[in-house]
């Protein structure tokens, strides 16, 4: 038994807590959620930073919850084991339709999913990877840099800019406001996060989207994000509510940036891990679609969703009473031993990689799915025409984020076929 282990074992069930950020940032979670499916896949916490709350750590479990909006609702309390009047002003409550309950969720998604249609990912590919290989053309051979900063952060400003038509030498403006939308004390632990500023830098935001708003309403629909909600039936008054306004287009930001910018990253790092698994690679690029699942399985972007109990119910022999705070934690349904064999393992030709639930389950399964793992299967189909290894040559730095696992810095060098 590793001292890590040991340590977890000694805690009592009843006052573990997941939710510390320094958990995310020391990537050290494994064994707490580890025993957490083991003992109480459905477990209670009575006190934390974030007030009382159920976790539900296994696969199928986590899959009941998401798919039951019947009884667990992210209207009434928000998606995020943060409570809404913490991070919210009084001057604005923001939502967005990952926020909302049928029947109100589906026509605001529907507005903006013809965006990332499997028609229009036809159209966008070529366009991926032109600015992939552009990006992995200029990088420097045989000194070290940062891969999230040169890589990941770069393919995905260019790719939000090119969804929302936003002004492309601005694009740098899309991964700020992504950031600070999940910038609060009690997600990062940061008990020095101005929230004033980050107020006014919000509505920075909202001042450029309301712009762009005015100049797409105003103009022949296109194939963009602002534009579609501009013009669509039940999205084109949103601007009218400052609140839904700004939280859909922050909910699109952030679900563009997160999900493919720290798999990105996390992908060089999982090969870098597991060196066999790289040279599996080599050997056949035709793995990269699978890949990418694994890697999305393994990274697994968002760590969390929440929802809200509507009324009494039993779930994995626990009773879940009405108000309850209710946690899935996407990172531990995707570590279950029980449906993926050796889970803390990459390994690329897993079958089943695809039964992750990284994207979530049901309604509100992530609507920009098949475009993050476009974006990732064709970086890595250019990647491994140019470079033999993308080597880690220094200690990652994770950032303390207990729902958006990111990271901050991987240094690479890379080696040229």
């Amino acid at each position: 038994m590793t001292d890590q282990q040991a340590a977890v074992d000694a805690v009592p069930l009843e006052e573990i807590d997941v939710s510390r950020p320094e958990l995310f940032q020391n990537d050290a979670w494994r064994p707490w959620f580890a025993r957490l499916r083991s003992e109480a896949p459905v477990h209670y916490l009575a006190d934390s930073v974030n007030g009382p709350f159920w976790s539900v750590t296994n696969h199928r479990l986590i899959k009941d919850v998401d798919t039951n909006h019947e009884v667990f609702s992210s209207e009434a309390g928000g998606i995020a084991i943060v409570e809404l009047d913490e991070v919210n002003t009084e001057e604005m409550e923001s939502e967005s339709f990952i926020g909302l309950d049928p029947p109100r969720h589906s026509p605001q998604r529907q507005s903006v999913a013809p965006a990332v249609s499997p028609q229009n990912l036809v159209q966008l590919e070529p366009l991926i990877r032109e600015r992939a290989i552009d990006i992995l053309e200029n990088l420097p051979i045989g000194e070290t840099f940062n891969w999230v900063q040169e890589v990941s952060i770069e393919l995905t400003g260019r790719m939000l800019a090119t969804l929302f038509d936003f002004p492309y030498e601005e694009r740098h403006k899309l991964i700020h406001w992504s950031d600070i939308a999940t910038a609060v004390p009690q997600v990062t632990g940061d008990d020095t996060i101005d929230m004033t500023k980050r107020y006014e830098e919000l509505m920075q935001a909202a001042g450029a989207f309301y712009q762009l708003w005015g100049e797409r309403a105003a103009a022949p629909p296109k194939f963009d994000l602002i534009s579609m909600l501009a013009h669509g039936e039940a999205t084109r008054t949103m601007n009218e509510d400052p609140g839904l306004f700004l939280g859909t287009l922050m909910l699109l930001i952030v679900g563009g940036n997160d999900t493919t910018r720290n798999s990105i990253s996390g992908g060089v790092i999982a090969l870098n891990e597991h060196p066999d698994e790289y040279n599996k690679l080599r050997d056949n690029p035709k793995l990269i679609p699978n890949m990418v699942s694994e890697i999305i399985r393994w990274q697994t972007p968002v760590i969390h969703m929440r929802r809200t109990a509507l009324r009494d119910f039993e779930l994995g022999g626990q009773h879940i009473q009405e108000g309850d705070k209710v946690v899935m934690w996407y990172l531990s349904g995707n570590r279950d031993e029980n449906v993926f064999e050796n889970a803390d393992e990459l390994i690329i030709d897993r079958p089943n990689a695809r039964a992750h639930v990284a994207f979530g389950f049901g309604i509100h399964r992530c609507m920009g799915n098949r475009l993050a793992e476009l974006q990732l299967r064709v970086l890595w189909e250019e990647i491994v025409k140019r470079f033999h290894t993308i080597e880690v040559v220094d200690e990652v730095t994770r950032l303390p984020n207990n729902f958006i696992r990111g990271i901050k810095d991987v240094p690479v060098r890379l080696q040229p076929i």
